[in-house]
């Protein structure tokens, strides 16, 4: 049986596919493990600096597949969802990676293909993809995070929005929103994604590390608190041979060689 989630590394840029393109990748407990154990091999992966999250097919994911999360009578429980480990955040192993991960978005994003979008830390839509919380009506996103990472990728109002109407969102509309930072022909939005984490993966790996922390956990304390925290990861960064490089390079005018130390 093929990997519902393929790893390739392309220099310093891991691709992660989520490959279920026959059942539109609609997201299983078997392709939460394996995104979990994909993620744990490039977690402390230095070689590693950026990484780009596709779908293979015409869909980056149309939902949930209900049928493969139930139990033995068959029906989908609280129980059945959390021995698949997806009751609270499967997808908080992206959100956990040091390095920043950009998601590639098209064809439908839709119910857990939207909460897996949103563990992404850029997103970058085709022209004609479709988002959207909810698969069916009757149903409330209590699975994979939506509703908390929704409200704070687009504020309280438009998640209010989305999750009560059900309705769905273009890629315009979520340029617009903020759901995205840009919107693509189908034709270049695997380049485009490739040149965003080329982009972050030629700068100093600490440095992002750092910078990517401090926007995720900042938001989350009081200013105060916030400004400490970032003032606290900027003095740590002065002590790394990283830094000491990026002021050689920049003096001599040459490219730096960041290790990651």
């Amino acid at each position: 049986m093929p990997d519902c989630v393929l790893i390739e590394r392309d220099g310093p840029v891991a691709w992660l596919t989520s490959n279920r393109p026959e059942a539109a990748n609609r997201v299983s407990p078997r392709l939460v493990r394996e995104l979990q154990e994909a993620c744990e091999a490039i977690h402390d992966d230095r070689e590693v600096r950026a990484v780009v999250l596709v779908g293979a097919g015409d869909d980056f994911s149309g939902g949930w597949d209900w049928p493969s999360f139930a139990d033995e009578s068959g029906a989908v429980t609280a129980g059945s969802l959390r021995s698949a480990g997806v009751l609270d955040d499967p997808f908080g192993c992206l959100v956990a990676l040091p390095q920043p991960v950009i998601a590639a978005l098209h064809g439908s994003v839709t119910g857990g293909g939207l909460a897996l979008a949103l563990a992404a830390d850029i997103r970058v839509a085709a022209e004609g993809a479709t988002f959207c919380v909810q698969e069916a009506d009757g149903e409330m996103p209590l699975v994979g995070g939506v509703t908390q990472r929704l409200v704070r990728a687009i504020g309280r109002a438009g998640a209010m929005a989305m999750i009560l109407s059900r309705e769905s969102l273009t890629a315009a509309d979520a340029l617009r929103l903020g759901l995205v930072t840009e919107v693509v022909s189908r034709d270049v939005l695997l380049a485009r994604a490739n040149a965003i984490a080329s982009r972050i993966a030629g700068r100093g790996p600490i440095a992002v590390q750092f910078a990517k922390e401090a926007l995720q956990r900042g938001p989350e304390m009081p200013l105060e608190q916030a400004l400490r925290y970032e003032t606290d990861l900027t003095v740590i960064l002065q002590t790394t041979q990283d830094r000491a490089e990026g002021v050689r390079a920049f003096l001599k005018k040459d490219g730096p060689a960041f290790k990651g130390e």
